[in-house]
């Protein structure tokens, strides 16, 4: 038998053990290491006074045909798309079509996807769109000049060697300065300017002016399906009944029915190589240090963290390890009686909210970069979705900074007076609250990032070593992309390969997904 350690109980690694063990041969012996003491890693449900908190919000959507049926094996697919008023109503059959999500807990609901851009106290279409809406919120000279400044950036391309020039060029310097530059900074805590046109190239891809026209003649025309839609265009979207941590807990209870083992608590502190392979991994675990042997070793843990646990890695490699940036993660939950933002759309929704599942904050007078709204992802997020709005409220930081440190009672006050200040909320309609914190939420393209391939050679010249996930590959890679690192890593594991290009070609390509997705 084939010993194999987990490193890290997310969706990759979770993906990694299931994978390996579905078969039912019985030819490896699966460990998870979890330095937590929850599964799915960001992609966890938070539970808290009978209300759910997805940190940062994961639609379950993906190109890739494997992905999309390996959701579906592990929860049954709602027919069709979820009507808040039919969910709820108790006295009323469900007439959507598939598994009742009444009365089937583990159930993906099929949801509609609405985000928007509150600017400037208007809402915006998001991604940004040719609407007359678009036009009548930016005004008619501003709508002029976003258009010149769209034509101007398709005949004079800027050198696409940072994140500042690629918006440049897909969306006109107008466009970049009003929706794209502040919430970027917001984001990463750097200027566009400074950051590599990587992180554009991975996560925006074809997103441009062009790609949004092409989309309105779809719409137009009938012909738009999630199949040929951008993936930031897509409108409808999978979704766990309590959110994704619920799929992640079902497959590890899953990967236990199968013999593998997934032990809580198991922090990860260095790695010992032998022969140019890993030999073992050390944890410091709630009864004291302990070793772990194998064979071979799927990691999911921060870049920074593997390099600096090995034992052999020379001095340059663990600089350049130390010097990847990452971007921490708060988010504030608040229990409301209700929202004051009115719901002038033509979407139907529970109570008459806003329909929005995200609304982007890209007003620079509030540190507050986006809001969730969980009544939207499932309403049985929420203890009682009919009377209240349960909202996340979602800060971008860096851990150990002034953010960060604030006592949970300073940071929800915080939040809840950005919130009046915008007139989202008045103070006396909050009813609860809570704080979460993530470490390494989103790795960065900066620093010593420009110097990557070095760590990634490094790292792959472990034969039996497969680093896999976002952190695992710092790679600002979705859920779904994450899933597939590991499926390949698997793949190649089966066969009897040590060659990880395909591991690392997940997520790099436009190419890619189309491809795969015909298979």
């Amino acid at each position: 038998m084939i010993n194999v350690v987990v490193i890290g109980g997310g969706p990759a690694g979770l993906t990694a053990a299931y994978e390996l063990l579905k078969d039912g041969k019985g030819e490896y012996n699966v460990t998870v290491l979890e330095e937590s003491h929850a599964l799915g890693g960001i992609s966890k449900t938070v539970k808290y006074n009978g209300n759910r908190m997805d940190l940062g919000g994961h639609r379950f959507f993906s190109k890739d045909k494997r992905v999309v049926d390996w959701w579906s094996s592990i929860m049954p697919v709602q027919g069709a798309p979820a009507l808040d008023d039919k969910i709820l109503n108790r006295n009323k059959p469900y007439e959507n079509g598939g598994p009742d999500p009444e009365k089937d807990d583990s159930v993906l609901l099929l949801r509609e996807r609405v985000s928007r851009i509150y600017y400037n106290n208007v809402f915006f279409d998001y991604p940004i769109s040719m609407s007359m809406n678009t036009i009548m919120s930016m005004g008619f000279w501003t709508t002029l000049k976003a258009g010149f400044s769209y034509l101007y950036s398709c005949i004079s391309k800027l050198p696409e060697e940072n994140l500042e020039n690629f918006y440049i060029n897909r969306f006109g310097r107008v466009l970049y300065s009003m929706f794209f530059e502040g919430y970027t900074e917001k984001l990463w805590g750097r200027h566009p300017r400074d950051i590599s046109a990587d992180w554009g190239a991975q996560r925006v891809k074809g997103l441009s002016i062009l790609a949004i026209l092409k989309d309105v003649v779809s719409k137009i025309l009938g012909t738009k399906s999630n199949k040929n839609a951008e993936t930031s265009l897509i409108e409808q979207y999978w979704y766990p009944k309590y959110g994704p941590g619920q799929l992640w807990e079902l497959v590890g209870s899953k990967i236990e029915e199968m013999g593998g083992k997934i032990l809580y608590g198991h922090s990860v502190k260095s790695i010992k190589t032998e022969g140019g392979k890993v030999s073992q991994v050390v944890c410091a675990t709630p009864e004291g240090e302990r070793e772990f042997v194998a064979d071979i070793f799927i990691s999911s843990m921060p870049v920074k963290d593997l390099v600096n646990g090995i034992d052999t890695a020379n001095e340059e490699i663990k600089k350049l390890a130390l010097g990847l940036p990452y971007r921490d993660f708060v988010t504030v939950g608040l229990l409301l009686k209700k929202l004051e933002l009115k719901n002038e759309t033509k979407r139907k929704t529970l109570s008459n909210i806003v329909p929005d599942c995200w609304i982007y904050v890209q007003d620079k007078g509030v540190k507050l970069g986006r809001i969730q709204i969980f009544n939207n992802w499932s309403p049985y997020m929420v203890k009682d979705p009919v009377e209240n709005v349960w909202i996340g409220l979602e800060y971008f930081c860096a851990e150990g900074d002034e953010f960060w440190n604030m006592s949970d009672e300073d940071c929800i006050k915080f939040a809840i007076s950005e919130l009046c200040k915008m007139g989202v909320i008045k103070e006396d309609s909050v009813l609860d609250s809570h704080r979460e914190k993530v470490k390494k939420a989103y790795p960065a393209y900066f620093d010593t990032y420009r110097d990557f391939d070095k760590i990634q050679t490094y790292l792959d010249s472990f034969a039996n070593l497969w680093c896999v996930g976002r952190n695992g590959q710092h790679r600002y890679n979705n859920m779904d992309h994450s899933m597939l690192t590991a499926i390949e890593a698997v793949d190649a594991i089966k066969r009897g390969s040590t060659d990880k290009k395909t591991i690392w070609n997940v997520n790099t390509e436009k190419e890619y997904h189309e491809q795969k997705s015909d298979k």
